[in-house]
């Protein structure tokens, strides 16, 4: 399964955000705290130069715990201060504005030796596409100001929104890069949510799906669907799909001949996987890379 999307808005929003950057103090970079590296688009280095940067590893209520705080300590083995939050319900969300001033600190300080009295710290939101930005800008303005969704692209344009007195953001839309070099990012993406299910082949993403979680949460998996028997060789095809229609007559998705609808079964595992529904799960980890 080979996946690229570019839509030509993300060409335009990364001239965009090029444009903007000498008006920016710091850069706010989201991830997913399920996929962290696949998520991290590698062109964000390129566009964001030197500019300070807090990453945040967000949707943490759905990742692992244990898998999340090794990706803080690998993000700070790369000179970066991370913070693990979740948008939608709020954890820690309260502590971005503490961390900035943090790291904006000796900046700060220099303005005021100098008598300047420093303006509202103005921060660039980024990541790729679903990861929720819209929805941590909500939270940190308090009201619903840009646009969210449960789809990739929502955003389409930036704009100024200010969070208290003390500082603004800017939203940007997502932005994905020309070409995945290795296909497993792709396909954690698809997992995910972060690319449009109408430029995908749903059963080709729930069979990796399936495959990922037998490898690493079978317990979970086969608690959820009520599967006894693990694959022999996860590398079988043959034996994954074998999963896959099992979920299938389990959740009632039959057609005629007493078949499985895999496409309807697709929807459901990618539905449950990403709304948590299996628990708490982390889709790579530090020593994957290694």
């Amino acid at each position: 399964m080979t996946i690229q999307w570019f839509p030509g808005h993300m060409t335009r929003a990364r001239r965009e955000i090029q444009e903007k950057l000498k008006l920016i103090d710091i850069a706010i970079e989201l991830l997913d705290a399920r996929v962290p590296l696949s998520s991290r688009n590698p062109m964000i280095d390129e566009i964001l130069l030197n500019k300070p940067r807090l990453i945040l590893l967000n949707k943490s209520d759905l990742a692992d715990a244990r898998t999340t705080e090794k990706w803080m300590a690998y993000f700070a083995d790369l000179g970066y201060t991370s913070l693990s939050i979740d948008s939608s319900t709020g954890t820690r969300v309260n502590e971005i504005p503490v961390k900035v001033r943090q790291l904006l600190h000796d900046k700060i300080e220099r303005q005021i030796s100098k008598g300047i009295t420093p303006r509202a710290i103005r921060g660039l939101i980024v990541g790729i596409p679903n990861v929720g930005k819209s929805t941590l800008i909500n939270r940190l303005a308090g009201r619903a100001i840009a646009a969210t969704g449960d789809r990739p692209g929502v955003t389409k344009g930036q704009q100024w929104i200010k969070v208290g007195k003390e500082m603004e953001l800017l939203d940007t839309p997502g932005i994905l890069w020309p070409k995945f070099e290795d296909p497993l990012v792709g396909q954690r993406l698809a997992m995910t949510g972060a690319i449009r299910e109408q430029v995908l082949n749903i059963e080709d993403v729930a069979f990796f799906t399936v495959r990922e979680l037998a490898k690493r949460y079978w317990p979970m998996l086969s608690e959820r669907f009520g599967l006894k028997d693990p694959p022999k060789d996860y590398e079988d095809n043959d034996e994954i799909v074998r999963l896959m229609e099992d979920i299938g007559r389990k959740r009632g998705c039959l057609i005629s001949g007493g078949r499985v609808d895999l496409e309807k079964t697709s929807g459901i595992i990618l539905r449950e996987m990403r709304a948590g529904n299996m628990g708490r799960l982390s889709l790579e980890a530090p020593e994957d890379f290694m």
